[in-house]
């Protein structure tokens, strides 16, 4: 470790400090600047003695963070001495009492909600799972603790490569699966994009740095392009009188990535790697209608795709997003995307929740898509479930990316994520009109609750007193909203049957001669397998359960007995986790690991060569998946602490299945050329095989052994060479 200078440190500290209130400038006064300046000395004092993983000072983060809520959120002074003070609860000696002494109550409230839940867990939870509840029920209350965490993260991803690669992961996933669409949600498109970037730099570090790389390659070309493209637009703005900016907007690069993953598309065929933004800056009322004019000029020198118009302006997206995208068709024969908006627009589309604060006027301003949005997220936390991980999963319903716009028959526009059904519909007009709906009249013709609706669609729903919510409707709801309120009906209807249930059993016991006790009532617990005394009484009143086994178990002094009680979930995966652990710190696929067995996952078929992971299941032994498996983000998110490091060794007596499929021109004697260097040239056993031709293009599928993804990347290199072969991939083989 480099020998420290405690005075260079001191004058580094101080500096950043001052940057930190260079960026807050806007939005303080000498009061603020004293309540700043007090919250850094506590800081600053509390983890004096505290270094982060890279070994500068950890009060660097606390300061960073604060920065990132200040200047790239536009967060005030109250979110500014938070964001200081956000870790002294959780890592030092200062407590919540210190904190409401120091600075009072809203203060206190806020780094309540920023700090991690501590204390023991049963460890067949999620932890994680708990702290995201934890803060997301303060979303209702108070959005800066949300505000403030996000750009937690946003340091913390900044600085990931301090950290080992299994923590590198874990967080990564984290980051993908809550926080970026939070950001998305609540209007930080800059910051979303970052924090996916940086998650995809961490789980496919590969396909970071190529996409990466290609980027800065066509950097001058496209700079070339924008400034062409938007020369006869710049002159014509120009001669109108208007203020203006045109800029190239590229896309981020896990946006680059999605594209290239769903339409299996190289790098180079993706038409709107960038887009031509123009801001005007025009006055409020003026908005929508030079948006306009400004379309018009864009389309006069450019031809426009009709298909591709989206109107954010005059239906503003949920999250507070306004802007009016079109794609022309430029001189060079390439599909060009053009976003037209105002610097209002603009601003709250880079930081978003605080910028909307800072334009709105409630005095006559009607509320907006994000006002709405968080009005529904009190209502789902008014009631939330016992499982975190249930609750988190109907939460994160609610970051919907697509939204369908649907009108009541009275003709008000409703928002929907996309894939909404009629159910949906009637749940978001009211929570009594979704649990009494049999039916719906979609554009006035009669259609199911099922039924998926589309944008412009009119909705008129159809109740009856005597309809109840009913277990399939879980099955096709998509919003929160719905679940949530299916959910809580399903379980008070599952209460009042129990309780039928709790009266047969009492009179059960009463005819044994047992007393109707909650050890008694454990005991049958323990004997029946189940985890709740409202699930025995609920399949005694269902006749589910056979009562007579009972009088078995009857013991002297009015008691019941099992006499070999069951181990429980909590305490074998505790076990197993322990076991695991004091292994090894590293998992070797391939080993004969003593007591502890492992499986390919199904979901991903991993194979030698691939980034790997173990995951510790209950019943299972460790499951081994694919760092980029599907399943992986969900994993990694909410089960941090069964994760396992795990390598290959050398395996070249094994064979793994693996999956591929090609694409081409259908030609005579194609697909004997492929099966020839499949089974003759590589000597690789295929499973199975499979051609479909449709108007002169042909699609195959091949399950073939191979050792590992050097051998597969060989076949794969090699079917790329076959004549009218145009593109071949590797597959799941599930």
């Amino acid at each position: 470790m480099p020998k420290i200078d405690p005075e260079k440190e001191k004058r580094e500290i101080l500096n950043a400090y001052r940057g930190l209130l260079r960026a807050s400038r806007r939005s303080r006064d000498k009061k603020d600047t004293a309540l700043i300046r007090k919250a850094f000395n506590v800081a600053l004092d509390a983890h004096k003695d505290m270094r982060r993983k890279s070994g500068e000072p950890y009060i660097y983060h606390p300061i960073a963070v604060a920065r990132i809520a200040a200047e790239e959120i536009g967060l005030g002074t109250t979110s500014i001495v938070c964001a200081l003070m956000h870790d002294t609860v959780e890592d030092t000696d200062i407590t919540l009492e210190d904190v409401e002494t120091l600075f009072g109550e809203k203060y206190r409230r806020i780094i309540d909600g920023l700090t991690k839940i501590s204390g023991v867990f049963d460890q067949t939870s999620s932890i994680q799972a708990e702290n995201f509840r934890k803060m997301l029920l303060t979303l209702s209350d108070d959005v800066r603790v949300i505000l403030i965490k996000i750009s937690d993260r946003l340091h913390n991803m900044r600085t990931l490569d301090s950290m080992k690669r299994e923590k590198q992961l874990k967080i990564a996933s984290e980051t993908s699966y809550l926080y970026a669409p939070l950001a998305h949600r609540l209007g930080l498109y800059a910051i979303k994009s970052e924090l996916e970037d940086l998650s995809l730099k961490y789980k496919e570090p590969s396909v970071f740095q190529e996409i990466t790389h290609k980027l800065k390659k066509t950097q001058a070309v496209r700079n070339r392009f924008v400034h062409r493209f938007g020369l006869p637009i710049k002159r014509e703005l120009e001669a109108q009188g208007y203020k203006f900016e045109i800029k190239g907007r590229t896309k981020s690069i896990f946006s680059i990535w999605n594209k290239i993953q769903k339409k299996n598309i190289p790098f180079e065929e993706v038409y709107d790697v960038f887009a031509i933004r123009i801001i005007v800056d025009t006055d409020t009322e003026n908005e929508k209608a030079d948006c306009w004019k400004v379309y018009s000029i864009v389309t006069d020198f450019y031809q426009p795709n009709p298909d591709r118009l989206r109107d954010w302006i005059s239906t503003p997206k949920g999250n507070g997003y306004e802007s009016l995208h079109t794609t022309v068709m430029s001189p060079t024969g390439k599909w060009v995307e053009v976003q037209i908006r105002t610097r209002r627009m603009d601003e709250i589309a880079e930081k978003g929740y605080a910028a909307h604060w800072k334009y709105k006027d409630g005095s006559k301003e009607s509320e907006s898509g994000l006002d709405v949005w968080l009005s529904s997220i009190r209502e789902l936390m008014e009631n939330p479930e016992s499982d975190a991980l249930d609750f988190i999963d109907d939460f994160k319903l609610n970051l919907f990316s697509e939204e369908i716009f649907v009108f009541t028959p009275n003709g008000d526009l409703r928002t929907l994520p996309s894939s909404s059904t009629a159910l949906d519909f009637a749940f978001d007009i009211h929570t009594q009109v979704g649990e009494k709906c049999i039916g719906a009249k979609v554009n006035h013709k009669l259609m199911p609750l099922s039924h998926k609706l589309k944008s412009g669609d009119q909705v008129e729903i159809i109740t009856s007193n005597k309809q109840r919510p009913k277990e399939d409707w879980l099955n096709f709801v998509v919003t929160a909203k719905a679940k949530s309120k299916i959910k809580t009906s399903l379980k008070e209807e599952r209460k009042k049957i129990a309780t039928d249930g709790k009266e047969i059993l009492q009179r059960k016991f009463s005819h044994l001669k047992v007393n109707f006790t909650s050890e008694n009532i454990t005991e049958l617990l323990t004997f029946y397998k189940l985890d709740s005394a409202t699930e025995l009484y609920y399949r005694i009143a269902k006749g589910n359960l056979d009562l007579s086994k009972i009088k078995n178990l009857v013991v002297k002094g009015k008691n019941l007995k099992v006499k070999a009680p069951r181990k429980s979930k909590k305490d074998s995966l505790d076990q197993l986790v322990t076991n695991v652990r004091g292994k090894s710190d590293m998992l070797i696929i391939g080993d004969n690991m003593e007591k502890i067995d492992y499986t390919l996952a199904q979901c991903c078929n991993a194979i030698p060569g691939d980034d790997v992971f173990g995951f510790i299941t209950v019943s299972e032994g460790i499951k081994i998946h694919r760092v980029n498996c599907p399943n992986a983000i969900q994993l990694m998110s909410n089960y941090g602490y069964r994760i396992v490091k795990a390598r290959w060794t050398n395996q070249e007596l094994i064979e793994f299945l693996a999956g591929i499929k090609f694409t081409g021109i259908d030609d005579v004697g194609l697909v004997n050329n492929i099966t020839g260097i499949i089974s003759s040239e590589l000597n690789v056993n295929m499973r199975s095989i499979s051609f479909e031709s449709y108007d002169g293009m042909f699609e195959g599928k091949v399950m073939a052994y191979v050792h590992d993804t050097n051998h597969l990347e060989r076949l794969i290199n090699k079917l790329r060479k076959v004549k009218g072969v145009l593109e071949v991939e590797r597959i799941d083989t599930n």
